[in-house]
């Protein structure tokens, strides 16, 4: 028993197995088998290794991003003019990655707590039964008293007096000079795994550069200061038409990086993109056009609470950064080149089948292929003593007596793998 385990473990540390391989000259199965070989090298040479670079390690960017406006707007309503900065058209003031320029509004002044009337149109009657007093309605501007005001046959309502009317959009947009605006965009990002920290406000982008340059996508690409009118129509938007009733516009910062050169070279690009509706579709056809929020300025009027409203229509600017860096790892070059060697087997498994399955002469492939052996027939020859490699050569020999000695009693010779002429016929 020790005896038989040492040979064992002899046998399974001090050997080696190989597989049998049978070569077939057959040139059809030959050239398929190429084929194969030649597409799979293709792919892990053209797809594996230069499109999607599988010899590199991968980061993505932990990033933040700074904006600042600038620029002056002037209105004139009525005759009344007046002058917009940043801190009137800008929300929030914070500088912050999304934001909102102002383009038009619609103005209520003098507004205080009390009791009116709705609009025309809104909350009808034609005696005090129609308005249920204590409620109110999702479209309403207030809390209904319960009285019918005879004079516009609306129902009163406890609310911000007098109540806004926001039926007719100044058109043209009144903050029509939005369009010159500018936006400087400072963005910062930080790739962990390789430990490496870029700025938008790349090598040669200075003080002196950023105050006379504007971003254009030909001629200055790398300029951090965008007109706010160039990316309305880089999105694909017409100016005029986003500045009446509002959008939102995305501004792609996008890193894409290979740290296998000199990192001065990881520089951005800038896309932008029309983030709401279409510009080929036509407003009618949509149920709600445009982006619009309420914004209140509250203030005292001798010792009563007041309050300016205003419904701004504005471009939404959202700022994305987008990053992918890579840099030569060799770990996932090891495991793209041990993937692609396991592909080469493809052409195995498809030519086996051919041979197999396919060609006339398969049946004389199969037997050059696996050797088949009765299990029963041997347990019986050793049970009487006999010899079973000495009755298989036996046998062997009295079917091939035209063949020597020596090659009838080795089965692995070439006499066994050489087709013969009545197999050929």
């Amino acid at each position: 028993m020790k005896c038989q385990i040492t040979n064992a473990l002899s046998d399974f540390f001090f050997e080696y197995e190989t597989p049998r391989q049978v070569l077939v000259r057959n040139r059809r199965v030959g050239v398929v088998c190429r084929l194969i070989q030649l597409g799979v090298l293709a792919y892990i040479i053209g797809w594996v290794f230069i499109y999607e670079k599988g010899y590199q390690s991968t980061d993505t960017a932990v990033s933040s991003v700074f904006t600042k406006m600038k620029g002056v707007g002037y209105t004139n309503v009525t005759g009344e003019e007046r002058v917009w900065d940043v801190a009137d058209y800008v929300f929030p003031p914070q500088g912050d990655s999304s934001f909102v320029v102002m383009t038009n509004y619609i103005i209520t002044e003098g507004q205080k707590m009390g009791k009116c009337p709705e609009l025309p149109g809104k909350h009808n009657c034609s005696s005090d039964a129609d308005c249920e007093g204590g409620s109110f309605k999702r479209t309403g501007h207030g809390h209904m008293t319960g009285v019918c005001d005879n004079a516009t046959k609306t129902c009163e309502v406890l609310a911000w007096c007098p109540v806004e009317n926001d039926h007719n959009i100044p058109d043209p947009p009144l903050l029509k000079s939005a369009e010159n605006y500018t936006l400087f965009i400072k963005n910062s990002v930080t790739f962990p795994i390789f430990g490496v920290t870029r700025s938008n406000l790349v090598e040669g982008i200075d003080a002196t550069y950023i105050n006379k340059c504007l971003h254009n996508t030909r001629d200055s690409p790398l300029c951090p200061i965008f007109r706010l009118g160039d990316i309305v129509k880089e999105s694909g938007f017409n100016f005029e038409t986003i500045a009446k009733v509002g959008g939102a516009i995305g501004i792609v910062v996008d890193w894409t990086c290979n740290f296998d050169v000199d990192v001065k070279y990881c520089k951005p690009t800038y896309n932008f993109h029309g983030l709401y509706g279409n510009p080929s579709e036509t407003d009618k056809a949509r149920a709600s056009v445009g982006y619009n929020f309420r914004y209140a300025k509250h203030y005292m009027e001798d010792k009563v609470p007041k309050r300016t409203l205003l419904k701004v229509f504005g471009i939404r600017i959202d700022i994305i950064v987008q990053s992918l860096a890579r840099k030569f790892d060799i770990i996932p070059t090891l495991t793209a080149i041990g993937s692609g060697v396991g592909i080469f087997g493809v052409a195995t498994v498809v030519c086996d089948l051919v041979l197999l399955y396919l060609l006339p002469k398969r049946e004389f492939y199969k037997n050059m292929k696996f050797k088949y052996t009765d299990t029963h027939g041997q347990h019986d020859s050793e049970s009487l003593g006999l010899d079973t490699s000495s009755v298989y050569f036996a046998s062997e020999a009295k079917t091939r007596p035209g063949q020597d000695t020596a090659r009838s009693n080795d089965p692995d010779s070439e006499a066994g793998s050489t087709e013969t002429e009545e197999s050929k016929k």
